[in-house]
């Protein structure tokens, strides 16, 4: 094939390449300027009660983050449930709460499969050479790029009550966020000017005070399965930085204030 052919292709083949991330990037501004139907707006707000106490203009946001995170995720029922549009707005109003004040983005995330209630999960766990299975009932789990597994039970009764500090969605999405720095550990990607090192030494010391009450058998805002391991304490914390904010600031006000930073909201100021 004459060079000059192979040339014209290879800058054809660049100019579409190009148009085309051109469209997406509009097509994707013009998801997150877009407002959602007023029916769906009455749908979010009757289903996820904390969306009513966000300030207006976040709660403009919120709107083009649903749009865009409807348009990139499909839904799929399981266990015989058809997911309902209730159900996809419902999902997506918690899971962008996380997001809807910073450039984070679930980049990773094409699925969410949706049980009508608790499901069985298999896990393996290795020692050595030994590979053992086991099997226990969830409600909800993340898998790094996806999928998200939730129950529709426990979503939906997580939304409904947005003060008890137990949210199914916001704690599988927080390890969402926090597998966008390459593993879920508990120390997701740094908001602009957040110190690593400040972060690590406040969550280190928290999850040693909660493992140590839990040893105790006292219970403080923080559940206890957050002992299991960092990443489940950064989600138990995300639930309760949500739902119960102002307890979160005055038992661990460090927690509270790195939290803040890094999804860049004050929820203790949201009506």
């Amino acid at each position: 094939m004459p060079a000059l052919l192979v040339l014209a292709l290879l800058a054809l083949a660049a100019l579409a390449y190009g148009l085309h991330r051109l469209r997406r990037r509009r097509a994707r501004a013009l998801l997150l300027q877009s407002p959602l139907a007023p029916a769906h707006r009455e749908i979010v707000a009757a289903k996820v009660p904390i969306t009513r106490r966000l300030p207006a203009d976040l709660a403009r946001v919120l709107e083009g983050r649903i749009n865009l995170f409807l348009d990139q995720v499909e839904f799929i029922g399981r266990g015989g449930l058809e997911v309902t549009d209730e159900m996809r707005l419902s999902i997506a109003a918690q899971a962008c709460l996380l997001v809807v004040n910073t450039d984070t983005w679930y980049v990773n995330l094409r699925t969410i499969l949706v049980y009508p209630g608790a499901f069985k999960s298999r896990r393996q766990s290795h020692n050595g050479f030994v590979v053992t299975e086991h099997e226990t009932v969830r409600t909800g789990e993340s898998w790094a790029r996806g999928p998200v597994i939730l129950s529709w039970a426990h979503s939906e009764a997580g939304a409904a009550d947005d003060s008890d500090g137990q949210n199914v969605v916001l704690h599988e999405f927080a390890h969402q966020v926090d597998d966008l720095s390459g593993r879920a550990d508990g120390a997701p990607v740094m908001a602009p000017g957040q110190s690593f090192a400040q972060w690590a030494r406040v969550f280190t010391g928290a999850y040693e005070r909660l493992c140590e009450r839990t040893a105790r058998g006292e219970r403080g805002v923080i559940d206890p399965y957050g002992c299991e391991g960092h990443e489940e304490f950064f989600a138990v914390a995300v639930e309760v930085f949500f739902e119960q904010p102002a307890a979160l600031r005055d038992e661990e006000p460090e927690v509270y204030a790195q939290l803040s930073t890094l999804f860049n909201l004050n929820p203790v100021e949201w009506r």
